[in-house]
């Protein structure tokens, strides 16, 4: 899966001239939360609500509500932009992408191609990613395997399942070490009690920590 599976292409974006009060009409309309700055077509900054909201005068400050209109007024999109974007291409894997967010503790990525801007990728489009891969919308049972770093016992597991009736929606790794690793598998139409019983006759080498159905 690559970044232009799941990015947003109808971009809201803003002039690095546009106003305060202008950038954050636009995010509270739309209800996003980030705005590429985009001037001759390209991307010269991105800012947020939160970027906005640390701009504007606090609740402690002694300026009139006049006052406080004119300044805000005459504050500039390019007055708080952060310039530094972070940026994919479309064609970037999932995975990468979201480690690069995880990695510089952001919350988005702007996905430019040629250096234009084709679509922006968020968080929580690599959450909607994170729930399809778990099968976490389907119904069946869910296994939690922690199982030993030897080749071919995953597959074991696997056609163990299929030979008890299993249909698989989703298997997934973690916490790997080079001894051993946890496995979710997620299942349906399997016939536990028999799945469960050849599992622990014929392998040895793994063994469920949890079970849900």
């Amino acid at each position: 899966m690559f970044v232009k599976d799941v990015m947003t292409i109808q971009v809201v974006t803003v002039s690095p001239e546009a106003s305060f009060s202008e950038a954050m009409e636009i995010i509270r309309q739309k209800g996003i939360r980030r705005l590429p700055v985009v001037k001759d077509q390209r991307v010269v900054g991105i800012i947020t609500e939160k970027d906005l909201l640390s701009a504007s005068p606090s609740q402690a400050t002694t300026l009139d509500v006049w006052e406080l209109t004119t300044l805000l007024s005459k504050l500039k999109v390019k007055q708080i932009m952060r310039k530094d974007v972070v940026h994919v291409h479309p064609n970037t894997p999932i995975e990468d992408a979201a480690k690069i967010m995880s990695d510089k503790k952001i919350g988005s990525l702007v996905v430019l191609e040629e250096e234009r801007l084709v679509g922006i990728i968020t968080e929580s489009d690599i959450f909607k990613v994170f729930i399809n891969m778990l099968g976490a919308r389907e119904k069946g049972i869910r296994y939690v395997f922690r199982v030993q770093n030897v080749p071919g016992i995953l597959s074991k597991i696997l056609y163990l399942m299929y030979q008890c009736g299993g249909d698989l929606i989703s298997v997934t790794t973690y916490e790997k070490s080079q001894e051993e690793y946890s496995v979710v598998i997620k299942v349906r139409d399997l016939k536990r009690q028999d799945f469960e019983r050849k599992f622990l006759e014929g392998i040895p080498s793994a063994s469920i920590v949890d079970v849900k159905e």
